[in-house]
């Protein structure tokens, strides 16, 4: 399978950061009580945590007294390495990137009955009871705000905050979109799209050759080639598939009906919407979900596409970093 073929899952990549209200010794006694439990083969700060289904790796990095925060990759079935760059938030609070199980340095799963959004909003619950935290803030990208919305609809008095960035809340919009899209590639790509669809050949030369423009004009504009390569080594292309189908355009899996736009008038905790100017989220779309959502503020990221934690790093954790400050403050 080539690369590009791997690359839609991205799209749906949500960032969650989980927070605690509780003092900083609290805190300090919970990040060594998880250093002191890291197997010896895995660096300090690093951690395997046993779920349904098999076992997630996590990492608690940040020397921050702040409330917690829990990173939400996108997918669903890729890891959290691109969202390497969101790290740094940790100069004011921990922060736990981990991969979600299936994906990344996690046990590798093919039994569907795990590919189900319950399934992984427990899995997230077990990690932020696992480390002791109460409240925790989450920031999803992609599909990740799924997983953040969903979370913060079982358990609201787990939730200090939500960000949501590059959000896959309204997935049939997401499509409708994703098609127009298609349609400002060349004609040689369009016409793979065309063809290679209608056969179902989603590995034909001409089929990736046209997924890889979609993704270097919509995806990232500036890739970070160790982490992508990283991430293409551990994908779960069954979970993609199973979830949101062939591509980001043709969206066949248990994902394509979901819309979650009529639950974000109860939103009640903070929320920050990020979104790249040429985001396939589209920031028209994503301004849609902000005024529905009560209070929530939005930051469109200039030159960014849908991965902005490569495209615009420094912007994203200002952005992120401002709000959550100002979430703790309340």
């Amino acid at each position: 399978m080539s690369k590009p073929s791997l690359v839609p899952i991205l799209p749906m990549l949500v960032l969650a950061v989980a927070c605690s209200d509780r003092s900083s010794s609290t805190l300090a006694d919970t990040a060594a009580k998880t250093t002191a439990a890291v197997p010896a083969s895995l660096p300090a700060g690093e951690s395997l945590l046993p779920v349904d289904g098999g076992s997630i790796w996590y990492k608690v990095s940040g020397t921050g007294s702040g409330t917690p925060a829990i990173l939400l990759h996108g997918g669903p079935g890729f890891a959290s390495y691109y969202m390497k760059p969101l790290e740094p938030l940790g100069a004011d609070r921990p922060v736990v990137r981990y991969d979600q199980l299936g994906a990344g340095a996690s046990t590798h799963i093919t039994d569907t009955t795990k590919m189900n959004i319950g399934h992984f909003v427990a899995e997230l619950d077990s990690l932020r009871s696992h480390l002791g935290y109460d409240k925790v803030h989450l920031v999803g990208h992609s599909w990740g705000t799924i997983l953040a919305l969903e979370y913060y609809r079982a358990h609201p008095e787990h939730v200090a905050s939500l960000t949501l960035a590059s959000p896959a809340l309204d997935i049939p919009a997401w499509e409708k979109n994703a098609k127009q899209l298609v349609t400002t590639l060349s004609d040689s790509a369009q016409r793979a799209i065309r063809v290679r669809e209608a056969e179902k050949n989603y590995e034909a030369p001409d089929y990736q050759n046209a997924l890889a423009e979609f993704y270097g004009k919509y995806v990232w504009r500036h890739p970070d080639s160790v982490n992508l390569d990283s991430t293409f080594k551990t994908v779960n292309q069954t979970i993609y598939n199973y979830m949101q189908g062939p591509s980001e355009f043709t969206i066949t899996g248990t994902l394509k009906r979901y819309d979650s736009t009529p639950f974000l008038k109860n939103v009640k905790v903070p929320t920050l919407y990020t979104v790249g100017e040429f985001d396939e989220a589209n920031p028209a779309i994503v301004k849609r979900f902000a005024a529905m959502t009560p209070g929530a503020q939005i930051v469109v990221l200039p030159g960014s596409a849908h991965l902005s934690e490569w495209d615009a790093p420094e912007a994203m954790n200002k952005a992120i970093r401002d709000f959550l400050r100002q979430a703790d403050n309340r």
